[in-house]
């Protein structure tokens, strides 16, 4: 809802929220809410950047209403505002003119669709690794195994995420992310498998005889249908982004299997604490890397000042590190700790090509992986030119920088660059060769 200017924004969220989450939503002038059904609406988000005076003072009365009808009213208000205090939480914008605000509502909206579809996603990740192991043991085994003998070697991975899957449902956090009947024939399912139900029972429930192939079977359809549904809004963005990377439709499961994903992986680095940004980052910057030579495993302490290693491999066990006897989190370890986000540089005293990959939990980079690696001297243009697009959006700033004085941007000297040089070297610095 909004008012005002902040009408248009609420109507081009109730767009872009719609397309995330593949449900009718509504849009309506925030005086008007509260003559329809309010307790229709679980959520409700309010568009009030810029409002100031008796408007303001109106708004927070109406968002007292909601908030009264057990609604969730989160509201987009201006920095240091306070008349929202009986909001569920309110996101809080830079002050401008009061007839741009509306904008700062868009920006906001959009981001807040973004964050929803990451969480949204993120409740699938149990399920992926359920399909995996399952995926992982009929590879292994190659049909050796009877059906009986399969489910007792995989009732063990299976345990904790039915366990967490129930306690989710239990809490409700899956409810309007899955469709009901995803929910029961997921949670029945995995009582089927777990031994929790006699398979003798399984044919009154789904219809045909219940053996463990079938139960298998079943449980792995269930897992993708539940997977496919949390990972829609994420799918969206993906194919709504205005800028394709290299990448940009492959399932999590595609990516995890790229190489230099792999390698970080491999390294003991935890899954959920690389986010998709990273591994997305991680498989469009691998036709770059032509092999990982090592690695160091650091931990960031809860003070976010020190750091220590924690494991190493590879050329790494013979490298000395400066944090052994410097445990300060600083230099270009800490921008990446800051930033969040991969790094490709050179060591500063031996020059080795490195890549930092930053572990992050609860927005809060708890660890990091150091790769040495080797590049590629040069690569095809076309495909460099997707390693860059993918690595921090150096494509778009290079062109952008050349361009400002050019009238053309040669692509074919993405070939003729040094691969390092284009991850590295200044912006600036490159643009002055392509000038040249």
């Amino acid at each position: 809802v909004g008012n005002g200017p902040n009408l248009i924004a609420a109507r081009e969220l109730r767009i872009k929220l719609s397309e995330l989450c593949y449900k009718s939503m509504a849009a309506d002038s925030t005086e008007d809410k509260k003559h329809i059904d309010l307790s229709s609406e679980p959520l409700i988000l309010i568009c009030a950047a810029g409002l100031e005076g008796s408007t303001a003072d109106d708004v927070g009365k109406e968002v007292e209403i909601f908030r009264a009808h057990k609604s969730a009213p989160i509201v987009i208000a201006n920095q240091g505002e306070t008349r929202f205090s009986s909001a569920l939480d309110v996101i809080y914008v830079p002050v401008v003119h009061q007839r741009l605000a509306f904008v700062l509502s868009t920006v906001v909206g959009h981001l807040f669709g973004y964050e929803a579809a990451l969480a949204i996603d993120a409740q699938a990740q149990p399920l992926r690794e359920a399909r995996a192991a399952i995926e992982s043991l009929i590879d292994q085994t190659r049909g050796s195994l009877s059906g009986e003998e399969f489910l007792e070697q995989i009732r063990p991975s299976l345990v904790s995420v039915a366990q967490n899957v129930n306690d989710g449902l239990r809490r409700g956090e899956y409810n309007g992310h899955l469709e009901a009947g995803t929910a029961v024939q997921l949670a029945t399912r995995f009582r089927y498998a777990l031994g929790m139900i006699p398979l003798d029972s399984y044919q009154l429930e789904f219809g045909k005889v219940g053996t463990p192939a079938v139960v298998i079977e079943d449980l792995t359809l269930s897992l993708g249908t539940a997977i496919d549904e949390l990972t829609r809004p994420v799918d969206a963005i993906k194919h709504q982004a205005k800028t394709v990377t290299v990448g940009i439709s492959r399932t999590d499961e595609t990516l995890l299997e790229v190489p230099l994903v792999s390698e970080v992986l491999a390294t003991g680095t935890a899954r959920d604490g690389l986010t998709y940004s990273t591994i997305r980052t991680l498989a469009n910057l691998d036709p770059a890397v032509e092999s990982v030579l090592g690695w160091t495993r650091y931990s960031i302490d809860a003070d976010g000042e020190t750091i220590s290693v924690v494991d190493r491999g590879g050329v790494s066990a013979t490298i000395p590190s400066r944090t052994d006897k410097t445990p300060s989190l600083r230099g270009t370890k800490k921008r990446v700790a800051e930033e969040r986000e991969v790094l490709v540089a050179k060591g500063r005293s031996d020059n080795r090509p490195i890549v930092m990959v930053p572990e992050v939990k609860d927005n809060e980079t708890t660890g990091m992986t150091l790769l040495h690696i080797d590049l590629h001297d040069r690569l095809d243009p076309e495909v460099m030119r997707g390693v860059l697009q993918g690595y921090r959006n150096r494509f778009s700033a290079l062109h952008g920088a050349v361009t400002e004085t050019e009238d053309t941007f040669r692509v074919d000297r993405l070939g003729q660059e040094d691969v390092g040089d284009l991850l590295w070297v200044s912006i600036q610095e490159l643009a002055d060769r392509w000038r040249a």
